[in-house]
C-alpha cells in the first residue's frame, strides 16, 4: 500500500484541532486541505494555493454529480425555510394541544411534533419548542426536559432521514470515496442500508417516549423535574434562559396545519412516484436519476407551501419568495463545506492516510472492533468541535477505506462514524443544536447540557456495545438488542429510583 507514512495524518489531524480550537468547519477543513497539498508540492506555498484552487476545489464544483447535489441542497434549503416560516409547524403542534391533559402525553406529543419537523434539525427546537413550553409550565414538567424532548428529535431524527440535507451531504462524502475504491453500490441503497446500524441516533429517538411512560428521570434531570413539581419555579436562582416568551413570533393566528401537511404530502407522492418510475424498490434507481426526482419534489413541494401561503394570507408574495431564496442563501454554507470537505478527501486519498492507518492496524487490531473505535473517535472529535457534519467529512474518507482494506463490515463502520457524530452533536455545549434546543425551550443553555448528558451518555454506553457486536456479526438485529439493552436499562433505573425515592 503507498502512503506518505505519518507524515499523512498531518492533514485530518490539523483539521480535528482546528475544529476544536476554532468552531469553524470552513477554516478547519481547508486548512487540512492546503497543508496536504503543500506537503504534497514539496513545501512551495505559492504552488500550494495555485494547485488547491485549481486541481482541488475547482473540479469539486465542475463534476457533474458534485454540481447535482449542490443544486439539490438549494432546493432543500428554499423548502425549508419556507416551512419554517409558515406557521404550520406551530399551528398543528397547537391543535394537538387540545388532547393534552397528562404529563405522559404532553412528552410523548412534544415528541411526535419533533418527528414530524424531520426536514429540519434546526428548526424542530425553534417550532416545537415555543408551542410546548406553556404546556409543559402547566403540567409542571422542567423546560430541561422540553429542551432534551427537542434536542432528541432534531440532529438524530434528521441522520435517519436520506431524502433530506442531511441524507444528501452524507450521500455525497460516500459517492467521493466509493469513486475513488472503484465500488459501484449506489450511495442511495448504501445510506439506506446503513440506517439500522445508526445506533446511538435510534436509541435517543426511542428513549423519549421510554422516559416519558416510565416516569423515569435520573441526575440533574429528577433534580429539575422535582424542582417544578414541588416549588412551581421554572428555572434554578442562578438560571438564564436563553429565551423569553414574548420573543416567540406566533403564526398560527394566520396559518394552518395544512401548511405543513399538503407540502410534505406533495413532496412524498413526487419523490416516491418518479423514483416508483425508475423501478424503485425492485431495481436500484441511478444516482443521478435520484437527484433529479428529489429536486423535482422539493420544488413541487415548495410551489405548494408558496400558493398555501397566499391563501391563507400567511405573507405577501415578495416576502414570501425573498423567504425561498434567503433559504437557498443559507446552504451556501452547507455547499462551501462539502465542497472543502470532497477536497480534503482527495488529498488524504493521494497521501495514503487511510493506507498508513491501515498498514498500522494489520495484524495488530482485529477487524471487529474498528467499528467501536470509529465511534469513539468521532465521539470525540464531535464533543470537543460542537460539529457533526465536520466530524463526517473528517471521519469518512478514513474509515470506509479502513473498512474495505481491513475487512470490516462497511455498513457498520459508517454506522459508527454518524453515530459517534451524532453524540457529540447532541451532547456538546457549543454545538449549534444543542445551543437552539436551551433556546427553543426558553431553558438556562448550561442546564439543558447538564440534564441532557446522563442521558445520551447512556445511550453512548449501549451504542458502543452495539457497534462491537455489530462488528463481529454485521447482522442489522444488532439493532434490536441494543433496543433491548436501553428498555432494560430504563426499567432498571425507573424501579431503582422509584424505590429509593432519589434522583441516582
Amino acid at each position: 500500500m503507498e502512503h506518505m507514512g505519518i507524515v499523512s495524518l498531518l492533514p485530518p489531524i490539523l483539521a480535528v484541532i482546528l475544529a476544536v480550537v476554532t468552531k469553524n468547519v470552513i477554516i478547519s477543513l481547508f486548512s487540512g486541505t492546503y497543508i496536504g497539498v503543500l506537503i504534497l508540492v514539496g513545501g512551495r506555498p505559492l504552488e500550494a494555493t495555485m494547485e488547491t484552487i485549481g486541481n482541488y476545489l475547482f473540479p469539486q464544483v465542475a463534476d457533474s454529480y458534485n454540481a447535482a447535489v449542490l443544486v439539490l441542497l438549494f432546493f432543500i434549503g428554499g423548502f425549508v425555510a419556507l416551512m419554517e416560516k409558515s406557521g404550520g409547524g406551530a399551528a398543528l403542534a397547537a391543535n394537538a394541544t387540545k388532547f393534552i391533559n397528562t404529563r405522559a402525553k404532553a412528552q410523548l406529543s412534544a415528541w411526535f411534533g419533533g418527528i414530524l419537523i424531520f426536514f429540519s434539525d434546526l428548526g424542530t427546537p425553534l417550532i416545537v419548542g415555543p408551542v410546548f413550553e406553556k404546556i409543559f409550565d402547566k403540567a409542571k414538567i422542567s423546560r430541561e426536559k422540553l429542551a432534551w424532548i427537542i434536542d432528541s428529535t432534531s440532529s438524530p431524527v434528521a441522520v435517519l432521514i436520506p431524502f433530506i440535507g442531511w441524507g444528501v451531504y452524507i450521500m455525497g462524502l460516500i459517492k467521493n470515496e466509493f469513486d475513488l475504491l472503484s465500488i459501484t453500490t449506489s450511495e442511495f441503497s448504501t445510506l439506506v442500508q446503513v440506517i439500522p446500524f445508526q445506533f446511538y441516533a435510534i436509541l435517543a429517538v426511542t428513549m423519549v417516549p421510554l422516559v416519558a411512560i416510565t416516569k423515569l428521570d435520573f441526575g440533574p434531570m429528577a433534580k429539575a423535574e422535582r424542582r417544578i413539581q414541588e416549588t412551581g419555579a421554572l428555572y434554578w436562582p442562578s438560571s438564564t434562559p436563553l429565551r423569553k416568551a414574548d420573543e416567540d413570533a406566533d403564526l398560527t393566528t394566520r396559518s394552518n396545519a395544512s401548511l405543513i401537511l399538503l407540502p410534505l404530502l406533495v413532496l412524498f407522492i413526487t419523490l416516491f412516484g418518479l423514483l416508483i418510475s425508475f423501478g424503485f424498490p425492485f431495481k436500484p434507481v441511478p444516482g443521478n436519476d435520484f437527484r433529479v426526482a428529489l429536486s423535482t419534489a422539493y420544488l413541487f413541494a415548495a410551489v405548494t407551501i408558496v400558493i398555501l401561503m397566499l391563501v391563507y394570507k400567511v405573507k405577501k408574495f415578495n416576502e414570501i419568495f425573498a423567504i425561498y431564496t434567503l433559504g437557498m442563501q443559507k446552504m451556501v454554507y452547507v455547499a462551501v463545506t462539502l465542497v472543502l470537505a470532497w477536497s480534503l478527501g482527495k488529498v488524504i486519498n493521494e497521501m495514503g492516510t487511510a493506507s498508513f492507518i491501515v498498514e498500522a492496524m494489520q495484524g495488530n487490531v482485529p477487524a471487529f472492533i474498528i467499528p467501536a473505535i470509529l465511534f469513539l473517535v468521532g465521539a470525540g472529535m464531535s464533543i470537543a468541535s460542537g460539529t457533526s457534519w465536520g466530524t463526517f467529512a473528517i471521519m469518512l474518507p478514513i474509515a470506509i477505506p479502513m473498512a474495505v482494506a481491513l475487512d470490516a463490515h462497511l455498513l457498520v463502520c459508517i454506522g459508527a462514524v454518524l453515530s459517534g457524530g451524532i453524540f457529540g452533536d447532541h451532547s456538546s455545549p457549543i454545538s449549534d443544536t444543542t445551543i437552539l434546543s436551551s433556546t427553543g425551550a426558553g431553558a438556562d443553555h448550561i442546564d439543558h447540557v447538564k440534564t441532557q448528558f446522563p442521558y445520551a451518555l447512556l445511550n453512548a454506553s449501549i451504542a458502543f456495545i452495539g457497534f462491537i457486536v455489530a462488528g463481529i456479526t454485521g447482522s442489522a438485529w444488532t439493532l434490536v438488542l441494543t433496543i433491548v439493552l436501553l428498555v432494560v436499562a430504563v426499567l432498571l433505573l425507573s424501579k431503582l429510583t422509584n424505590k429509593k425515592g432519589v434522583a441516582v
